[in-house]
């Protein structure tokens, strides 16, 4: 008798936990929800497709406008495709590469002038960058980059000879190592904003929702102390905290990879500010009702963790499907991240960066006084 009480007890003890624990929306986030959505968002960027997409830049000259004076102009003209007039897309020829063990391979080139596909190479858009000289076709792109070099390779299986040349002395191959180019260049751009948006949303949203669960915000209501005045502080002092962070890790980069902003620094500090105000704003918003940590946490990595995936901050976001990448590049760290890194890579000034800067803005007003109107102190 003793042995099945004590069994009893030990299920309702095990049931009761269970209920605890199931209750709370943070562990159904983080169990169920979250481990789909990563999957999701991954998926969606590095799945194998049924056809690769591959995108090339073509630069313009004499000899690709002059048609079969090149190899590359015959290759393009005589053994590639053009898109439908009626078409949307911007690419002027398109190419399929059948390999049915390891899947099709399709490019699309985009003839363009030099110092734009340099432009679309830096962000992620592209990833080699075709030129042709003398009759011969030149090959550039980072030779750290194994998915260029890759690129590179089936290329050169079909434009030319068809055969690969010697590896010893590949003369076609134009290493570029310029500033801009090297994925550190991409990937140190992305963790300043990156760092801005979680520095704020946890530092903010957090903060207050364990003041309030804690019980410390209702000891304020006495005072005379306004809730615009709190919270303003509050973000004054995150803003702060954010640009000496970020000031240190663009001393580093600078030190240990000879990182340069090549564009406006008081535009580049703009747009700092202006994502410092979108994410403020927004983690005014979250943090502005519950008083629960458990509910807090979901709902501050559901504004964090989708746009750590999509915003490209490790890779570029073109990786997604075309109607998936209008999306990601109307969210805020979209935003903030495509304006900081054109600074550092692109030299890009006010008349770049403005309109993200005024959206950033208007983001975190919107956010702000939407959350200070429905803010509570307990």
């Amino acid at each position: 008798m003793n042995r099945i009480l004590r069994l009893n007890q030990l299920w309702r003890l095990t049931l009761a936990l269970f209920h605890e624990i199931t209750r709370e929306p943070g562990v159904l986030f983080w169990g169920i929800l979250f481990p789909i959505l990563m999957s999701l968002g991954l998926g969606l960027a590095f799945t194998k497709k049924a056809d690769a997409v591959r995108k090339v830049a073509v630069s313009r000259s004499n000899e690709i406008s002059e048609k079969g004076t090149s190899e590359l102009s015959r290759f393009l003209e005589m053994d590639c495709n053009k898109p439908q007039p009626d078409s949307n897309d911007d690419f002027r020829w398109q190419y399929e590469l059948k390999d049915d063990k390891l899947g099709n391979t399709v490019f699309l080139f985009y003839e363009l002038d030099w110092n734009d596909a340099m432009v679309m190479l830096k962000r992620g858009t592209v990833n080699l960058i075709l030129e042709s000289s003398n009759g011969k076709t030149e090959y550039h792109f980072d030779p750290v980059n194994s998915d260029a070099e890759l690129t590179y390779r089936k290329l050169r299986s079909i434009i030319g000879a068809g055969n690969l040349p010697n590896t010893e002395n590949n003369s076609e191959i134009r290493p570029l190592t310029l500033t801009g180019t090297r994925y550190i260049d991409f990937l140190v751009p992305g963790l300043i904003t990156m760092g801005v948006m979680m520095s704020s949303m946890w530092g903010i949203s957090y903060g207050i929702i364990e003041k309030r669960s804690k019980k410390l915000l209702r000891r304020l209501v006495a005072t005379p102390m306004k809730k615009s005045h709190f919270l303003i502080a509050l973000i004054t002092v995150r803003l702060a905290m954010n640009f000496v962070e970020a000031l240190a890790l663009i001393l580093f980069a600078l030190i240990a990879f000879n990182i340069t902003i090549q564009g406006s620094i008081s535009a580049l500090i703009l747009t700092f500010i202006a994502g410092n105000i979108a994410f403020a704003g927004i983690a005014v918003f979250v943090s502005s009702h519950t008083s629960n940590t458990e509910v807090g946490n979901g709902l501050i990595n559901a504004v964090v963790m989708p746009m750590m995936i999509l915003s490209g901050i490790f890779f570029s976001y073109q990786n997604f499907p075309d109607w998936g990448v209008k999306i990601i590049r109307t969210l805020p760290l979209t935003m903030m991240t495509d304006g900081v890194r054109s600074i550092f890579n692109e030299g890009a000034g006010y008349s770049e960066v403005g309109i993200p800067v005024l959206v950033l803005i208007a983001v975190g007003t919107l956010f702000f006084t939407a959350g200070l109107r429905i803010f509570k102190w307990h």
